[in-house]
């Protein structure tokens, strides 16, 4: 597996080796002695799924300390724009993101650890995305900003009208009425 650093520190893209053969294709989509390696040294506790329709944005989320999240993401059927935010406070990229394409063909993963919000918009109908976590969901510890604040200028590869989003993610606040944990 090939591991890339980011522009914000943290942030990482794991690429796996694909064993391509007449039958399909095969690869270690984890393997903890590699991924310790690599430096992500976390005990995953959790596994989670979504399938979602072109335009779906899910996001941006996260969760306070003491259930602060990392997150291993990468999609099993589609194609997604991936968006990890960085909310530490102390951190020199604070306020600046980072975006990827994950899809079905590229098998990339990204690693996020927590300090970051996180969110994604599908590129495609039935998208499968899968992510494990290092913590358990606690709904009190939730926060988030929400996805199309102008002052972030995240391009999610949709148009803002075709946007799908649930309730709770329109009510997010702006980046800058929001106030990080980290």
């Amino acid at each position: 597996m090939k591991v890339t650093e980011t522009t914000l520190k943290g942030l990482l893209i794991i690429e796996p080796r694909i064993f391509n053969d007449d039958r399909g294709y095969f690869y270690e989509s984890y393997n903890k002695a590699k991924f310790t390696e690599a430096g992500i040294d976390v005990d995953f506790i959790q596994d989670n799924q979504s399938f979602s329709q072109k335009g779906a944005v899910r996001g941006l989320h996260g969760q306070a300390n003491p259930f602060a999240q990392g997150k291993l993401v990468r999609v099993i059927k589609g194609k997604v724009i991936d968006v990890a935010l960085d909310i530490r406070k102390n951190s020199p990229t604070f306020g600046q993101h980072f975006a990827i394409e994950l899809s079905e063909e590229n098998k990339l993963q990204f690693w996020i650890p927590a300090g970051f919000l996180h969110g994604f918009a599908t590129l495609e109908d039935d998208t499968i995305f899968t992510y494990k976590v290092n913590n358990y969901y606690d709904k009190a510890s939730e926060i988030g900003v929400l996805w199309n604040d102008s002052t972030l200028n995240i391009d999610w590869g949709i148009a803002p009208g075709e946007a799908l989003l649930s309730p709770k993610d329109e009510l997010l606040p702006t980046f800058n009425s929001f106030v990080s944990p980290f």
